[in-house]
């Protein structure tokens, strides 16, 4: 056996002569392996002074509980988190789709004022009217301005 297996083993079998309060000794065979048992095959064998603790059942359940509560907040923290990450990453994805279609449609709008001859308002009654030279220089000024805006 090896040595870690060894101190593994010896470690449980004295945890559990411990904890049912039996007497726990040490002794060396023939090949001078140490030995660990309740009951020694041969003597002298040394008695360890083994103290152990009962253990408290309700705060270990209650040591468990916090500690799986803790992990509880902490996954659903992590899944707010990466949700609001995609949350972010859509909401930057459709902002960019309605940044490029206000652009293009500014754009279009623009080009429609710089290539018509007239432009002109639906009134409310249905008839059309023109707009002045003044007015449709300002429409074409207030196009360009809103695609430069649009269009960045």
């Amino acid at each position: 056996m090896s040595r870690a297996l060894l101190s593994i083993a010896i470690t449980a079998f004295v945890l559990l002569a411990s904890h049912a309060q039996a007497d726990v000794y040490k002794f060396r065979d023939d090949k001078g392996n140490v030995h660990y048992t309740d009951k020694p095959a041969t003597l002298p064998a040394e008695r360890l002074n083994v103290q152990s603790q009962k253990t408290d059942m309700v705060a270990l359940q209650a040591r468990q509980l916090e500690e799986q509560q803790r992990m509880n907040a902490a996954n659903q923290n992590r899944q707010q988190s990466a949700s609001q990450q995609a949350d972010k990453r859509q909401a930057e994805q459709i902002s960019a789709t309605d940044k490029a279609e206000q652009c293009k449609k500014a754009r279009e709008r623009f080009d429609s004022y710089t290539t018509s001859q007239r432009l002109y308002e639906q009134q409310p009654n249905g008839e059309r009217r023109y707009l002045s030279d003044a007015e449709l220089d300002a429409a074409r000024a207030s196009a360009k301005a809103s695609m430069d805006v649009l269009c960045q």
